[in-house]
């Protein structure tokens, strides 16, 4: 009866001692986690997880500026390549010139061609342009490109293989000023037309509009290289 007594206090005596030491521990818990070193340190990691959500974010979000962007240049690109091969109408500033043919009749022994327009009076004219600086040219709505045909056709003017008769529009877009300046100047294109009568007009406009080319592309001679040929 005795032993059985003293383990009861025995039994008890280390429950009271294991009480004190979780008592114990718990403050030192409750004392850590309510010191500023600790609550500084928890308060950085929710700060670094809050920061690691937005970098991840942000990552997305350049990818996806990133996928945009290519699209966007490419179909700049694309843009760019359509203006240039002429398949697309354009408009912007630039000039109108309208070229007729003489009404100033021709002398005894004169040949009367010299004051009618000929297609190599129209190729000067649009080379001066596009040595101005032209970004679009067309002539009578006819887009040209690097294919097209301007030549004679008894009186009249095959442009892109269609004829008209004077007088002839010529439309180009660039800089108004720059590219009146290369026609009127002194001894050029223009002058030299004049002096035989022709007419010429040049109007400047700060938007005109260069329709599409109408004709088709053909290829005899090239074909596209395929990848790995040289």
């Amino acid at each position: 009866m005795l032993q059985i007594k003293q383990g009861q206090v025995a039994i008890a005596l280390v429950c009271v001692v294991l009480g004190i030491m979780l008592a114990v521990q718990f403050r030192t818990t409750q004392d850590i986690r309510s010191t500023i070193p600790f609550q500084r340190l928890e308060d950085l990691s929710q700060r670094l997880s809050q920061t690691e959500k937005e970098r991840d974010a942000l990552l997305k979000e350049v990818h996806q500026l990133r996928q945009a962007t290519g699209v966007e240049a490419a179909s700049r690109e694309t843009e760019l390549i359509k203006m240039g091969a002429g398949v697309v109408a354009l408009h912007g500033p630039g000039i109108i010139v309208t070229i007729d043919d003489s009404k100033r009749p021709s002398k005894p022994n004169e040949n009367p061609n010299l004051y009618l327009i000929h297609d190599d009076d129209i190729l000067k004219v649009i080379n001066e342009l596009w040595a101005a600086g032209a970004e679009a040219i067309s002539i009578n709505e006819q887009r040209l490109i690097a294919t097209s045909e301007i030549r004679c056709a008894g009186p009249t003017l095959s442009v892109n293989n269609t004829r008209y008769s004077p007088p002839y529009e010529i439309r180009a877009i660039g800089d108004p000023k720059t590219l009146e300046n290369a026609l009127r100047m002194r001894g050029g294109v223009v002058e030299t037309l004049q002096f035989w009568g022709i007419q010429v007009s040049i109007k400047r406009q700060d938007d005109i509009t260069i329709p599409a080319y109408k004709g088709t592309f053909r290829f005899e001679y090239a074909k596209p290289v395929k990848d790995g040929e040289k």
